[in-house]
């Protein structure tokens, strides 16, 4: 065994000897979404502290700490809090909590991010299921030796954020009436906004949506075979396309704004995995 696998195996065994549920679903929580935490029912809190191998979460307004409970009466993981690359991680380290996922039985990966609007047709509150993404990092969570146990050298994203997922996840929307865009998300390092010229180029590019996290994971859940789904929280205009500098305490309070149809939206979807 590698020390890849023994840090995966202690971690997961930490998280198992916290709480008897055996969930198949994790949710991980965005900038300014945390209060969603709220809604677990009968919940363990692990702080990320106390689990082997974890990196800390930095970033305000992520609490850093993963409950172990119920949502819609299936039980869940719900991080609250997750890991970035501007943090000084890689995207190996920022990613390291889904191959723990794999090593649990984890079968399905929720995501919610806040970012910035390039797709003029979209506003400020609107929520946006990740249809694709655009990564120029030049950075992988797989570059380097593969490790089979979890997945394979050379895989597919062409169906990265689940078809399969985001069919569901339009059906909820219209059962719990909450208007749900879809788009293209692209990842830009941070910790710097985005300037006006890089806008309007992932703009050209096809991006409707720009943020600082989510792409890590993403790439990690392809390769361990988990499927995804990505609903972004669109806070703000991207640089140059608002007279209104850009301001992280903006972004935290839209996203609150929007957490109560974001919190039906993924129960709904929770109850129908």
């Amino acid at each position: 065994m590698d020390k890849a696998e023994m840090a995966c195996q202690l971690a997961a065994q930490t998280i198992q000897n916290a709480s008897p549920l055996r969930p198949q679903t994790a949710v991980v929580l965005g900038s300014g979404l945390g209060g969603f935490a709220s809604a677990v029912q009968g919940g363990v809190q692990l702080p990320y502290a106390d689990i082997p191998h974890f990196p800390r979460a930095t970033a305000p307004s992520h609490a850093g700490e993963l409950l172990i409970g119920t949502l819609a009466d299936h039980p869940v993981y719900v991080f609250s809090g997750r890991f970035h690359y501007y943090e000084g991680l890689s995207f190996r380290r920022a990613a390291f909590f889904v191959r723990v996922l794999k090593q649990l039985g984890v079968r399905n990966l929720l995501l919610t991010n806040a970012a910035g609007l390039i797709n003029l047709d979209f506003t400020p509150g609107d929520l946006m299921l990740v249809q694709d993404h655009i990564n120029f990092s030049g950075q992988s969570t797989c570059r380097g030796r593969n490790e089979e146990m979890f997945g394979e050298r050379f895989f597919d994203m062409s169906d990265a954020y689940s078809s399969e997922l985001r069919a569901l996840a339009h059906a909820c929307a219209e059962d719990t009436g909450v208007l749900l865009r879809e788009g293209v998300y692209a990842f830009m390092p941070g910790p710097q906004y985005e300037t006006p010229a890089e806008i309007r180029a992932l703009g050209l590019l096809g991006a409707d949506a720009v943020g600082m996290s989510t792409v890590p994971e993403v790439i990690e859940a392809v390769h361990c075979g988990l499927r995804t789904l990505c609903i972004s929280c669109l806070t703000n205009y991207g640089a140059g396309l608002s007279p209104n500098p850009l301001r992280s305490d903006e972004v935290n309070d839209i996203a609150s704004t929007r957490a109560g149809d974001l919190s039906a939206l993924l129960l709904a979807l929770i109850g129908r995995l």
